[in-house]
């Protein structure tokens, strides 16, 4: 499968994005008064700690895609540019 570049800089562009967004809103639901009863964590905060697991691993997982793309796609250009090497005669 082949991908563009601008969709590899897209992919890459939401894996940054979602360890901006998701760390910064653990650290909102942790702080929430409702995320802990006693002195023990309530069904809140372990919901939510399971959907930030979830996107942070999804969010890795496409961004990871996108820059092994993004080099594919520079490793292709610059494998064009230069060429395959030298021609060699074929048996």
């Amino acid at each position: 499968m082949v991908i563009s570049r601008r969709w590899a800089v897209f992919l890459t562009g939401v894996g940054v994005w979602t360890w901006v967004i998701w760390p910064r809103f653990g650290l909102a639901i942790w702080k929430d008064d409702r995320s802990f009863a006693g002195g023990r964590p309530t069904s809140f905060l372990i919901v939510h700690a399971i959907l930030i697991a979830a996107s942070l691993a999804i969010g890795t997982t496409v961004g990871v895609l996108g820059v092994r793309a993004w080099r594919a796609v520079s490793a292709k250009r610059t494998e064009d540019l230069v060429g395959a090497g030298p021609s060699r005669p074929q048996d």
